[in-house]
């Protein structure tokens, strides 16, 4: 297959000069074209101890990219206990096992690879790039942050209080208050609603033992799906899982989760003396696993999802000036799914600019798109998604992992061109008219005399 592009990765300090050289090499390697139907060649892989990774193997440059994810993320977190999540996840380079904060980072410059975790509302996430020469230091020291992460002291006090300044910095920020003023009033009581970043005061009362009970709850076999591309056969990366993942507990600990509705047919305002005022509307969305996706997709595209080609870019932005920019999007979580749409622009002009995306959102809702649309529609997403989603070793670890998440199948890649040009014009009609035919939820963010004026 084409060689992978990968990003650049840290450079342990013993070995600067030699891979100062070998980065050059690679960066000339990654500006080769990826096609926009290259094959992914996804193999199954099983570990003894029961672990399971998808593989796609490439050896065009010496590199590993690993992606993994155990599901169930910050609204794992329990009440009072919010910023749980982001919090663990800046503290697995910051010591593991026998080694201090100092030796674990000292071993990670050393092996040259690069390791990172992040938290998101319903899943845990982590990824490491390597050389294929170092495989055997970098897996060990992965396997160290997995499995014992140590939570000392002196990391946990100052990554908290990282995180701690950062929010409070943010307090008086518009868009802080209107994301979290927009959730509350979208999820309610859900733990949709709370804040994944967590509060000064929240962060403050989590201790060590708190995170220890949660990567206990959190991290096991059971809710593990595992993303591998690069230099490593199947028989490799089978010890490898075994090393960072075999000696997990078989099942999480995690609490059910409710599914929930989108609280539309709603106004919320938001008053502040700006210049500009922020737009933002919800309406129903439709599942990832709901045999009418691709046509809720589709739509989607059409209305507010193709940026620059998109129905609303061309009756806000080009035909009226009215803002920079204006999209919508399918917003899906595991139990919850959305249609959104933003936009910002001048204060005195927010109610004509609501005005004209609700004219088109009545129009979409009620005659759908045309043929022409959806054909050109239907081209641009086949063809953006090698873009989006092929480009580089770590976005096809990443999809694998998304595709795994989301129960797509091995042969989805495959499958996809076919999944969309099946759907008709009158699938995409009916889902404009299922989504979009009642009220959504509406919220300004501006001076008071706009944001309490009737849209």
């Amino acid at each position: 297959m084409p060689a992978l592009l990968c990003a650049p990765f840290r450079i342990a300090r013993p070995q600067a000069v030699e891979a100062a050289r070998l980065i050059v090499a690679l960066v000339a390697l990654a500006f080769v074209a990826l096609p926009a139907k290259a094959a992914v060649d996804i193999q199954k892989v099983e570990s003894e101890s029961g672990v399971t990774a998808w593989l796609v193997e490439d050896y065009s440059v010496p590199l590993i990219s690993v992606r993994f994810a155990f599901e169930g993320g910050s609204i794992q977190e329990p009440a009072g206990q919010e910023g749980l999540a982001r919090l663990m996840s800046g503290l697995f380079d910051e010591g593991a096992g026998g080694l201090d904060r100092a030796a674990f980072q000292e071993q990670l410059d050393q092996s040259g690879a690069e390791m990172s975790f992040d938290s998101g509302a319903d899943a845990f996430y982590g990824s490491m790039r390597m050389l294929a020469e170092e495989r055997e230091a970098a897996f060990s020291l992965l396997a160290l942050a997995v499995n014992a992460p140590r939570f000392d002291p002196e990391p946990l006090a100052r990554i908290s209080s990282q995180l701690a300044n950062r929010i409070a910095a943010r307090e008086n920020d518009p868009d802080t208050k209107a994301s979290i003023a927009w959730a509350s009033a979208i999820y309610g009581d859900h733990p949709y609603a709370r804040r994944q970043e967590g509060t000064p005061e929240t962060l403050a009362a989590i201790t060590a033992d708190d995170l220890r009970a949660f990567h206990r709850r959190l991290f096991a076999r059971g809710n593990l799906v595992v993303g591998v591309v690069g230099a490593i056969d199947a028989e490799t990366l089978k010890t490898e899982l075994d090393k960072v993942f075999g000696s997990l507990p078989a099942e999480p600990d995690l609490q059910p989760v409710e599914v929930v509705e989108p609280k539309v047919d709603q106004k919320i305002l938001l008053e502040f003396d700006l210049p500009q005022a922020s737009l933002r509307l919800a309406y129903p969305g439709m599942r990832r696993d709901d045999p009418r996706f691709f046509a809720a997709y589709l739509m989607n595209h059409i209305l507010g999802g193709g940026t620059f080609s998109s129905r609303l870019f061309e009756e806000v932005r080009e035909k009226r000036g009215l803002a920079y920019g204006v999209g919508s999007t399918i917003v899906n979580r595991d139990y919850s799914s959305a249609l959104m749409i933003g936009t910002s622009t001048r204060a005195d002009r927010a109610q004509e600019t609501l005005s004209v995306i609700r004219d088109v959102v009545k129009t979409m809702a009620e005659e759908g798109p045309s043929e022409q649309e959806l054909a050109d529609a239907k081209n641009y997403v086949l063809g953006a998604y090698a873009i989006n989603n092929l480009d580089t070793s770590s976005a096809i670890a990443r999809t694998l992992v998304d595709l795994q998440i989301e129960e797509l199948g091995m042969d989805y890649i495959e499958r996809r061109e076919e999944l969309i040009g099946a759907v008709t014009l009158d699938e995409v009609r009916e889902a404009a008219r299922l989504l979009l035919s009642g009220e959504p939820a509406v919220m300004i963010v501006g001076p008071a005399d706009e944001a309490g004026k009737e849209g």
